[in-house]
């Protein structure tokens, strides 16, 4: 008998040293955050009110951290992403290449980890847009400029827009992904009341929308030389690659990129890439062309 009570009081002094999960970090924040280095390459977030970017995407992994890097809960049914250099939250409409199906969602998060991936989904934005078995996927990313001015001033932000990135939007990755809340076919985005005491509020119905697709060969892209001759000192670094200098579009002055390529497989762009981080060569990007 005096074992079995032996036993229970162990058994109750175990339970009270099993991890607890932390509180919630509170209420949803407007984040930008500082330069970091993820996969042997620097990323540069910022806000932005411009940004269309082609590229990789994948589907956030089982085990993604309880909170999203804007303080919200992660949940893998919400019609969220995460993206390495996107303020956060803001919305955009996310296309699948390969079948041409779109789905509007909210960028939550950092990440995804992977070099060369420009964005990393939950499992739902996943079946919505028909990712394939693999879950990697070639993708549009394009910003939603007014839903995320709306979503960050319901927010108490002030969005200090700035102009798009010159050429290309690097892709890759910090903390694993994550998304937000979602009930039933709808997720509420945003608190209740916005700064100036007005309810205000984007939702997201996770209709899809089915265009043309548009796939095409992955090139693997070092965009925005100022200058034509940096550019061709880069190209020969990697004599190896099939790589060329062409020109892009800049705004108010000419610029420079170095594209290698075409791929037909991701795992040959893969290599690409790696090979040019291994050359030193600075920020290279996967992008579909």
């Amino acid at each position: 008998m005096i074992n079995r009570y032996v036993i229970g009081l162990f058994a109750i002094l175990a339970s009270c040293t099993q991890p607890v999960a932390p509180p919630p970090p509170g209420g949803v924040k407007f984040t930008v955050g500082d330069p970091y280095q993820a996969g042997g390459e620097w990323f540069y977030p910022r806000e932005m009110n411009d940004y269309d970017a082609t590229g990789l995407a994948i589907v956030i992994p089982d085990g993604a951290p309880a909170y999203t890097a804007d303080n919200e809960s992660y949940d893998p049914n919400a019609l969220a992403a995460a993206s390495p250099v996107l303020q956060l939250p803001c919305i955009v409409t996310v296309t699948n290449l390969v079948n041409g199906r779109s789905v509007d969602v909210r960028v939550n998060d950092r990440g995804p980890m992977q070099p060369g991936r420009v964005l990393a989904v939950t499992p739902r934005v996943a079946r919505l847009l028909s990712f394939p078995s693999g879950g990697i996927v070639e993708v549009e990313v394009k910003l939603n400029q007014s839903q995320t001015m709306a979503l960050q001033s319901s927010l108490g932000a002030v969005p200090k827009l700035t102009a798009a990135p010159v050429a290309g939007i690097t892709a890759q990755s910090l903390a694993p992904p994550g998304g937000g809340s979602a009930t039933g076919g709808v997720q509420q985005l945003g608190p209740s009341a916005t700064n100036n005491g007005m309810a205000q509020s984007v939702t997201l119905s996770g209709t899809v929308t089915q265009g043309a697709p548009g796939p095409g060969p992955l090139w693997v892209q070092v965009p925005g030389f100022g200058s034509e001759v940096d550019a061709f000192r880069t190209v020969a670094k990697i004599p190896d690659l099939p790589a060329r200098v062409v020109p892009v579009f800049g705004g108010d002055r000419p610029l420079w990129a170095v594209n290698a390529g075409p791929y037909h497989s991701v795992a040959d762009a893969d290599a690409a890439l790696q090979q040019m981080l291994q050359s030193g060569v600075a920020d290279p990007e996967i992008i579909v062309r």
